[in-house]
Formats: structure tokens, C-alpha cells, sequence
């Protein structure tokens, strides 16, 4: 494999938990359908196709973490999705490993120079949050 595929599959790899992490946030708090989600993961610079997506869709749903059914929509039928229980469970234990992830990523890191965005207001959060976590310890 050459270097530039090497690095494009391992970002693919990195990614992938995101993506679905991604999926199970949205599918949490409505229905969700395929071509809705790639549109909302592009907004954040992930550029899947239908090809990547739906796998990705089926086997959370295999895995108990969605449920679908099928809607009419303007006479054309679709599939849409939503979190199950074991979803939001799921989600709910990887919030917490992102928030200290990201703690641990920004540690070292003067977040408040970052851009004023969401992703700065989640990296001050997580970093307010090692913090405190890092108190309670030493306590």
C-alpha cells in the first residue's frame, strides 16, 4: 500500500467511530434517513456515499443500537431510522469517553486561542472537565 492510501485508510479507520457516534447523536433526538445524514455528516467535512453509509446504518441496526421502518414521504417510500434504547445507552457511555478524550487531547493546548466555534466551546468544556476530574482525584 502506498503512503498516501495508508493515511486515507487510516484516517477512514479513525473516522468511522465518529461517524457513527455522529448517527446515534442525531438518531437520539429524531428520525433520520440516509441522504439527510450524509447532507448533515458533509456539513462537518465527512463526505460519504450511499454506498458507505447504509452499511454503516444496517449494522447498527444489526447490532441493536437503531431500528428502522419504512415512511411515505410525497409517495416515494423511505427508510428512516431512530436510536433504541441500547442506542442511547451506548451513546450516553461514549459521550463520556469523548468528553475525557478530548480533555486529554487539549490538555496541553491554550484552547481559548482556538477559533470561537463549537468545537472550542467542546474543547473548553472537556478540558474544565479533566480538570475536575484530575481534583477529585488528587482529593
Amino acid at each position: 500500500m502506498t503512503p498516501d492510501k495508508q493515511e486515507i485508510f487510516d484516517a477512514r479507520q479513525l473516522y468511522s467511530g465518529l461517524i457513527r457516534l455522529h448517527i446515534l447523536h442525531h438518531a437520539g433526538k429524531e428520525e433520520i434517513f440516509g441522504l439527510g445524514m450524509i447532507e448533515e455528516l458533509a456539513r462537518h467535512g465527512y463526505k460519504l456515499s450511499p454506498g458507505t453509509l447504509y452499511p454503516i446504518l444496517h449494522g447498527l441496526e444489526d447490532n441493536g443500537l437503531l431500528r428502522s421502518h419504512e415512511q411515505s414521504i410525497g409517495g416515494k417510500i423511505r427508510r428512516v431510522y431512530r436510536a433504541t434504547s441500547a442506542g442511547e445507552k451506548v451513546l450516553i457511555a461514549a459521550k463520556e469517553k469523548v468528553r475525557e478524550l478530548f480533555g486529554e487531547l487539549f490538555e496541553d493546548e491554550d484552547v481559548t486561542q482556538l477559533p470561537r466555534t463549537r468545537s472550542r466551546l467542546v474543547a473548553l468544556q472537556a478540558a474544565n472537565y479533566r480538570r475536575q476530574s484530575t481534583a477529585k482525584v488528587a482529593l
